[in-house]
């Protein structure tokens, strides 16, 4: 099949084209609506760009099909089977892939306040296709929907059950495609099924997220409501005392925008040490910077501490995978984590595999590590593209 997943931003355009889920081209539309576009096709071997302005979202998707038949990628926008979406939030309505409808479209609307930004921008990719290209299926595959397995009760939150009822105030999850594409590589690489399995998946990118995984499904992940639950982050502050908000509105003349700025965009390890990109915190900290050393320390500290709650409630872990941009580059990061863990659950880490810089799949345990430790790159668009497979076969 020919699908071409679409991830559409607030100021961006970006695609990958499969053919038979094998991808074949990428092409980066950003700064739209800027003085300077900058616009890149990656096709085999060759780059192609392009620097001239885009004034919005359709002058976006007129360059990025452009830029596809420029360099003979494709045709005709007849020869694709579907256009799949990344849809940041579909709120509890959506546990799967979901070929897209006007009844759909109406849904992704409804959910844009728990996510403004996001589903807004996703939406706009998905109407621009259905105005220019409408007998061309598209299909929806949510970053939330991995998650829709969680029992209630990891769910929900202590707050009064009607703010459920009436607001649909729960914890959703995000980063499922990523969870769960490294979740089937790591089965492939245990030589197991993935529904006989038990990880603790570690996405950690400026965003990053947990997930306790039992028999292939979510049963607990460390993002909530939104994406700042959890872990510590690039620039998020992940778990805090709730009650820091009414004692920042009370005593620092912060109003509710400010303080929501700062818990999103100024915290995390920006706010600890002044950088969000983890290899200058690295270098900073074996420099003997003390805050750079202190954010490392609450980095690793953080996610030593999620792993241990997911091995009790799993109650056996037969693998722990890092994935994203710092769980698949910074050995430290890994080296610390893991460092004590061999005690507490009888994970080892290999010391000499965890620093060598191995591209693709691999293991980072030592033989006698009761958990198996591996190191997965994600492939985002890749699961989107086999689950939209997945669906069209179905219909």
């Amino acid at each position: 099949m020919k699908i071409l997943v679409l991830n559409s931003g607030s100021s961006s355009l970006k695609c990958q084209y499969f053919i038979d889920q094998k991808s074949v081209a990428t092409v980066l539309v950003e700064r739209i609506g800027e003085a300077v576009c900058h616009s890149e096709i990656r096709y085999k071997e060759e780059n192609s760009t392009d620097t001239n302005p885009v004034a919005d979202h359709l002058q976006a998707l007129d360059r990025l099909f452009s830029m596809l038949k420029a360099s003979q990628v494709i045709s005709s926008m007849d020869e694709l089977d579907a256009v799949a979406h990344r849809v940041v939030h579909g709120g509890s309505e959506f546990s799967e892939a979901t070929r897209i409808t006007k009844e759909v479209i109406e849904t992704i609307r409804s959910l844009i306040s728990l996510a403004p930004l996001h589903n807004l921008a996703n939406l706009k990719g998905i109407e621009l296709i259905a105005e220019a290209y409408p007998d061309l299926p598209q299909v929806a595959v949510f970053d939330t929907a991995f998650h829709q397995t969680m029992p209630e009760h990891a769910a929900l939150y202590p707050v009064p059950y009607e703010l459920y009822r009436k607001s649909n105030i729960r914890r959703y999850g995000f980063h499922g495609t990523s969870h769960a594409y490294v979740a089937k590589e790591a089965a492939k690489m245990m030589g197991k099924d993935l529904n006989k399995v038990n990880l603790i998946t570690l996405h950690l990118g400026n965003g990053a997220s947990a997930a306790a995984i039992r028999s292939g499904k979510s049963i607990d992940t460390s993002m909530g409501f939104t994406p700042l639950e959890g872990l510590m982050m690039g620039t998020r502050c992940g778990d805090i005392d709730p009650a820091i908000i009414p004692f920042l509105l009370h005593n620092h003349d912060m109003d509710i925008d400010a303080i929501d700025n700062m818990l999103n965009k100024e915290s995390g390890l920006k706010g600890i040490c002044g950088s969000n990109d983890m290899r200058e915190v690295i270098i900073q900290a074996e420099e003997n910077d003390p805050l750079s050393l202190l954010a490392l320390e609450m980095y690793s500290h953080r996610i030593k501490k999620y792993i241990g709650a997911y091995t009790a409630i799993l109650g056996r872990v037969d693998a722990v995978i890092f994935t994203g941009g710092i769980g698949e580059h910074a050995q430290k990061v890994r080296e610390m984590v893991c460092e004590g863990l061999e005690v507490s659950i009888g994970l080892k880490l290999d010391r000499s595999k965890n620093q060598k810089s191995t591209r693709g799949n691999h293991s980072i345990h030592e033989g006698k590590s009761e958990i198996q430790l591996f190191v997965i790159p994600t492939n985002e668009e890749l699961e989107i593209a086999v689950q939209t497979e997945i669906l069209l076969k179905k219909l």
